[in-house]
């Protein structure tokens, strides 16, 4: 997520800071065989009680490429 949240209410606390972060994960068999992550999540997380929603964001040849060259 590049852009700001705007208007950011944690649904557990109504919390309205927040902090936006990344994960990848193996999305597969041959994706754990060879470490390649091939899903990537955007992760908004709530800082006063942590709650934490996942976002599917869009994966890259390139980067899926480089992941398996340097892991």
């Amino acid at each position: 997520m590049a852009a700001e949240i705007r208007d950011f209410h944690c649904p557990k606390c109504n919390g309205t800071s927040y902090e936006v972060g990344e994960i990848r994960v193996a999305a597969g068999f041959w994706s754990k065989i060879f470490d390649v992550q091939g899903k990537r999540l955007t992760t908004v997380t709530c800082q006063t009680c942590h709650y934490t929603e996942l976002y599917a964001a869009d994966t890259s040849m390139l980067g899926n490429i480089f992941d398996l060259f340097t892991n």
